[in-house]
């Protein structure tokens, strides 16, 4: 990591992967249909990236 990175290159990712997660559950909670599309989409987001850092990690 190089020194002095501003606040918004350091927290955007987990910002998204929070933003994501909250979208998801939302979606998952308020309806049917296109919601519950929406809500398997915005979950498997953070969870992608979870097995994509875990794999990277690895090798």
């Amino acid at each position: 990591m190089k020194a002095g990175q501003p606040l918004t290159t350091i927290f955007a990712a987990p910002l998204l992967l929070a933003l994501l997660s909250v979208v998801g559950l939302v979606a998952a909670l308020t309806g049917d249909g296109w919601r519950d599309a929406l809500s398997w989409a915005a979950l498997a987001g953070p969870v992608a990236t979870l097995l994509w850092a875990t794999a990277r990690r690895r090798s």
